[in-house]
């Protein structure tokens, strides 16, 4: 499949992130896509899309997943739902807002932030995350989004309004929409729907703040 994958028309597979998407009958299911091989019965069947919610808290070892796009999402169930709705429903509380990020971006409607926009907005107590410095933003952005135990979203944004690149510590492909952060292969009858960083995220400005302050370390 092609360009922007509507979910209704919907006969091959579609990845989000870690999550497999695909028909089920009339409606539509969804895994952890280490779990795609796995027999039916072998996984914890759900079919409430709110129960997405409760599957995206914690990772496989019960710790708490304050970031909804690291790339340790828990595997051993499947979500089963009754139609388009419920599957975007779903998605949503898997990755919220990623849905809505992608619609527009394929539109060519989403608004991308600089990271120094975004640092240099910010009061109170993360206001000193303005005074972070290029190597540390390098740094920090180099380790913090990684695709690879960081952040499995496509980066958008610029270190600055001059289009200074965010991080040379990351590769070219982490700036790539087409390009699966996952580290995933692909076929003729799949497509993929990219999860996308407009704007430095709230952890990211309050792991700036700590480096700024000497509290972690840039690197």
């Amino acid at each position: 499949m092609n360009g922007v994958p509507e979910f209704s028309a919907l006969q091959g597979t579609v990845y989000v992130g870690q999550i497999t998407c695909s028909r089920w009958s009339e409606g539509f299911e969804l895994r952890h896509r280490d779990d795609a091989g796995c027999a039916a019965e072998a996984l914890t069947l759900h079919e409430d899309p709110e129960h997405a919610a409760q599957l995206a808290l914690y990772d496989d070892a019960g710790a708490y997943r304050p970031l909804k796009t690291a790339p340790n999402l828990r595997h051993g169930w499947r979500l089963v739902v009754a139609d388009e709705a419920a599957l975007r429903l779903a998605l949503d509380l898997f990755y919220p807002a990623r849905l809505g990020a992608w619609r527009a971006f394929a539109a060519g409607r989403l608004a991308v932030t600089p990271l120094r926009e975004t640092l240099g907005r910010q009061t109170g107590m993360y206001r000193v995350a303005g005074k972070l410095t290029d190597e540390q933003a390098d740094a920090l952005v180099g380790r913090f989004c990684r695709s690879d135990g960081g952040c499995l979203r496509a980066i958008l944004w610029r270190q600055d309004a001059a289009g200074a690149v965010p991080s040379a510590r990351l590769p070219p492909e982490k700036f790539d929409p087409a390009h699966d952060q996952t580290g995933g292969k692909h076929g003729p009858d799949t497509a993929l729907i990219p999860l996308l960083c407009q704007e430095a995220c709230n952890l990211l400005v309050a792991e700036a703040r700590a480096v700024v302050k000497g509290e972690r370390a840039g690197s």
